[in-house]
């Protein structure tokens, strides 16, 4: 795949300097009896010459006046537009008449902005925004809330239920000060496009009245900011709750007119401020601001109550002694006379809203048991973990639209900004992997974040897939990782906001697709449920195919039915194993010296699962196999178990290993560098000690159990006992909190792989593995075998330790967590990460993908 642009026809146009060297009549003297007639003839010759001057002017100016037409409907950027920033040539799956219509209005505003505490907007690229902001208070001094981030030291904080369409309610847990903020939707009769909405905020408090006032009074800010740079219309210069709710109105194309009203029945004093700025992932700022300036001059902590000349955002505090409640509506269409606004309002409001909120929490409780099949399965504490679990993920689904950063080194054709180009411009609807952390989206962990949200809500799921198969690029390559718009860039250093083209990431959408399309042929959908997943397979499958193509020709390895990840540093002298970052196994041991001949384990058995769906999903479709294009036979070659075994397989361990230019010699150790002449340096560089060879990679791990994940292995084979042994050994991969990562044995195992860079995927415990591995060992304890009932033993205790863990590490801090410690299982790396950990539901619910 090329990233260079390509060139139009004209370029390849010889100049008139370079024309001239190669003029035929360039040596050609005059012959000197023509110069009698010169004169005689210049009369007519100076006609000639003027008509055919004339002539050719005209010829050109008719190709100048072409060219400029041309230019002005096909700009000339998009002529050189280079391949990789060329969209797709297929109709986007988005544009299918059941993602338009009612679906597309039923969830047109929710709480797509996860990277804030609580945060709305619609899925439209220039949106009303809104948002939540308070005041905590941490060892004497205030703070403000407002982006999710780890240095708040909340200690706890999460969506507790959220059906991922017009209800949730999380409890956010500041020092003593707990706010539980609810989100409702409802659309009636005068509503404007998306409905209206509601947001209830109940601030409590643990401290005792003889407490200082600092730490009794509350302070909250909540937001309304247009996008678009709209101006938003203040109520009244001095609000007064009790004179009136509105507090602000504006009007939209999307919404029409629109008002936002404050009902509390708590003596609440409101404060204002309004500002004009195209910057509004810096509200943040611009609110402690005007809070500090206020609080400089007067020594009162209360915004300005002053405003920018038509400003684009609105900011209200309210201020209370805590215990207070308040709730915040927004109606829409407010500009036709049989809007009904009071009556839209006051049922959004007071005991109308209490009562609606009570009901949809019942609904969602019996939707939780009802699509995981809990019921009497698990106990109380198991319950509340799972729902925080699956409410998260919903919760955490965001909206974003922008452009992705594409890196071309040394393209000549960029100038001055030859190190990326941009993709063209985008939305994404997806779940997120962590709010405070990782709040966008990541290609390989979408896949297992469909595993649980199709299950709960096929439409969604859809949905979410289809958004990312329209970010394929011509040559059906995705960006793995997509920081799209400024709120979501600034969340992300800049060096690593670039994506490479060359570099993939694990089709892990494909395990979603896989057991869509298993249940759709055992009719386990609506009959319009599976009118609508044929429709998107039918759309999806050209953009599918081109992924799996991408895949098959851009990763593929020196030996046939062998791949490889592309993407790393062959030259680092850092790194005590290149990490494969594409491979989402970041820093899992590899062959020590990156080269063509490696052979990635993970990536083959990925591919087969690609193949194998692919198939289904043609059989599914009644598709004829074209040369080229048997996906079943692609399949049956990559499952072929002799030439797995000849190309992985240690007969003497009786494990499956990587291959590639290897050697165990290598070390990290630290080097003194002068710097002038009295000055010295230490840095950690990597030393090898042996001349590697093209063997094996003798690390057990959980690339090591790929083929016994993608059920390759007979049920018959020694080789299963084998993998058995591996996954049941505590001195290899067992513990009683899951399995680790890499095995105790394995020389990197707990090793840092570079100076700052602690250990990661080298024995932690990683629940979406842990998922296919228990998934695995479910498949093969109901096969018949000599091995089903040991299978069976080791995943009941395997299923048992991975739950019990994940819920009592919730219970105990209040958060899902990206790993777990292999010694104590303790929760580790990103808190509040409510992406593939959320797979404790399946596995509460034996939720399992069939073959």
């Amino acid at each position: 795949m090329s990233g260079n642009g390509r060139r139009t026809t004209r370029s390849r146009i010889k100049s008139a300097a370079d024309a001239d060297g190669d003029d035929p009549f360039r040596n050609i003297k005059p012959n000197p009896k023509l110069r009698k007639d010169r004169n005689r003839a210049h009369n007519s010759i100076l006609f000639d010459v003027n008509l055919k001057v004339m002539l050719g002017v005209s010829v050109f100016a008719f190709f100048v006046i072409f060219f400029l037409i041309r230019r002005l409907v096909n700009p000339v950027e998009e002529v050189r537009r280079p391949r990789v920033v060329t969209p797709f040539p297929a109709p986007k799956i988005m544009d299918l008449p059941q993602f338009q219509g009612e679906h597309r209005e039923s969830l047109y505003w929710g709480t797509y902005r996860p990277h804030v505490y609580l945060g709305i907007r619609a899925r439209t690229p220039r949106s009303l925004l809104a948002g939540l902001m308070w005041i905590g208070v941490k060892d004497g001094r205030y703070a403000m809330r407002h982006v999710c981030q780890d240095s708040d030291e909340l200690s706890t904080y999460g969506w507790t239920h959220h059906n991922g369409r017009d209800f949730g309610h999380q409890i956010l847990v500041d020092q003593d000060m707990t706010l539980a903020t609810s989100f409702l939707k409802s659309k009636v009769e005068g509503s404007g496009y998306g409905g209206d909405w509601a947001v209830r905020i109940d601030v409590q408090s643990k401290l005792s009245e003889r407490s200082e006032d600092m730490l009794r009074t509350a302070h909250i800010f909540f937001y309304m900011a247009d996008e678009d740079g709209h101006a938003l219309s203040l109520s009244r210069d001095n609000l007064d709750v009790h004179e009136g709710s509105l507090l602000a109105s504006g009007s939209r194309m999307d919404v029409g007119g629109w008002q936002l009203h404050l009902k509390s029945m708590d003596d609440l004093e409101v404060h204002y401020s309004g500002f004009k700025t195209n910057h509004i992932h810096n509200l943040s700022e611009l609110v402690q601001e005007n809070l500090g300036a206020q609080a400089r001059k007067y020594g009162r902590l209360q915004l300005s109550d002053t405003s920018d000349g038509s400003p684009n955002i609105l900011v209200f505090q309210v201020s209370a002694r805590i215990p207070f409640k308040t709730d915040i509506v927004f109606v829409s269409g407010t500009g036709l006379q049989s809007s009904g606004v009071e009556e839209r309002v006051n049922s959004l409001t007071g005991t109308s809203l209490t009562g609606q909120l009570k009901e949809k929490q019942r609904e969602f409780d019996t939707k939780f048991e009802k699509s995981f099949n809990l019921a009497d399965k698990l106990d109380s504490e198991s319950m509340i973990a799972g729902k925080a679990a699956i409410g998260n993920m919903l919760g955490g689904i965001g909206y974003f639209y922008g452009q992705s950063k594409i890196s071309l080194p040394g393209n000549p054709n960029l100038g001055g900004l030859n190190n990326f180009i941009s993709y063209w411009p985008a939305e994404l609807y997806t779940a997120v992997p962590s709010r405070p952390f990782f709040p966008r989206g990541f290609l390989w962990d979408e896949g297992f974040h469909q595993l649980l949200i199709w299950r709960w809500d096929v439409h969604i799921s859809l949905d979410i897939i289809g958004h990312w198969l329209d970010l394929m690029n011509i040559d059906g390559w995705i960006p793995r990782e997509q920081i799209l718009g400024a709120e979501a860039r600034s969340k992300v250093p800049e060096e690593f906001i670039p994506q490479h083209p060359t570099n993939g990431n694990p089709p892990t959408l494909f395990l979603a697709l896989r057991d869509i399309v298993h249940s759709l042929k055992q009719n386990k959908f609506t009959s319009t449920e599976s009118k609508e997943i044929s429709s998107f397979l039918e759309r999806a499958y050209v953009r599918l195919e081109a992924w799996f193509q991408w895949f098959n020709t851009t990763q593929s390895g020196k030996e046939m039915s062998s791949y490889y990840w592309h993407g790393r540093d062959v030259t680092t002298t850092r790194e005590l194993n290149p990490k494969t970052l594409s491979s989402g196994l970041d820093d899992y041991p590899r062959a020590s010296h990156p080269s063509e001949d490696e052979r990635h384990l993970d990536l083959r058995c990925w591919m087969y699962l690609a193949s194998d769906c692919m198939h289904s999903i043609a059989e599914a479709l009644d598709k004829d196999t074209k040369p080229g294009k048997d996906y079943g036979a692609t399949a049956k070659l990559l499952s072929d178990f002799q030439i797995l075994n000849q190309m992985h397989l240690d007969d003497k361990y009786g494990a499956y290993f990587d291959f590639g230019n290897h050697t165990e010699k290598v070390r990290l150790h630290w080097k003194e560098n002068m710097v002038g002449h009295n000055h010295a340096t230490r840095e950690l560089v990597r030393e090898v000690l042996e001349r590697p060879e093209l063997r094996l990679v003798p690390h057990v791990g959980y690339v090591s159990l790929f083929p016994f994940m993608g059920r390759i292995i007979p049920p018959e084979s020694w080789i299963l006992e084998k993998q058995l042994d591996l996954i049941s050994n505590q001195s290899i991969l067992w513990t009683d909190y899951g399995l680790r990562s890499l095995s105790k044995t394995s020389s990197l195992y707990m090793k840092r792989n570079t100076e700052h860079d602690p250990p990661y995927w080298r024995g932690p415990i990683w629940m979406n593995v842990n998922y296919m591995i228990l998934s695995a060992l479910h498949h093969y304890s109901k096969e018949d075998g000599p091995y089903r009932d040991k299978a069976r033993a080791i995943y009941d205790d395997l299923r048992g330790n991975l739950i019990r863990n994940v819920v009592r590490n919730y219970h105990q801090t209040g958060f899902l967590w990206e790993q777990y410690d292999q010694r104590k299982g303790k929760g580790k790396g990103a808190r509040v990460f409510t992406g593939w950990t959320a797979l404790v539901v399946l596995m509460m619910a034996e939720a399992y993908g069939e073959s």
